[in-house]
């Protein structure tokens, strides 16, 4: 094991997370300003509308972390742009290639980097969960069954679960 490929592989996910991270927290900083005012004004296409921009705006983060990493394989490893996008884009989503392959040397990038978009994934997807939620959360508060139209509340997300078993 070369220390170059070490250092390469360390900057990357280091990099990765960075890259990650900071998008997160200016996704997280455009909800809060997009969800300010009065949540009465909102309505459904409005949060539908909000989720799709969400989403897409994580789709285009992952396409900037294919693109980091797409970077260093036509830096050091792939002749062709097309090449180094094709294998980036296929070992960070864990799909795979046969057709491109790296030189033996950085071989080991390949699955590195599937890890690193998997872990990626699951930050993005509990981001938007976790956003959804507050955003069904907030419109049951601010609904008219809260403001005493006589019906019982029910929250989309249940809250006080308990792990043992109920005796009947």
């Amino acid at each position: 094991m070369s220390f170059h490929r070490v250092v390469a592989e360390l900057s990357l996910i280091t990099l990765t997370l960075w890259l990650q991270s900071a998008g997160v927290a200016a996704l997280v900083t455009w909800v809060r300003r997009a969800l300010g005012g009065a949540m009465r004004k909102r309505g459904v296409v409005r949060f539908a509308a909000l989720v799709v921009r969400l989403a897409m705006a994580v789709v285009a983060l992952h396409g900037l972390e294919i693109l980091l990493w797409a970077m260093f394989y036509r830096w050091r490893c792939l002749p062709t742009w097309d090449s180094a996008i094709y294998f980036s884009a296929s070992s960070y989503s864990t799909l795979g290639c046969n057709d491109v392959t790296l030189p033996s040397d950085w071989r080991t990038l390949g699955p590195l980097e599937s890890v690193i978009g998997v872990l990626m994934c699951g930050i993005s997807v509990s981001l938007l969960f976790a956003i959804v939620t507050r955003l069904i959360n907030r419109e049951e508060r601010f609904s008219p069954t809260e403001q005493g139209a006589g019906v019982t509340r029910r929250s989309f997300v249940q809250r006080n679960l308990s792990c043992r078993k109920i005796a009947k």
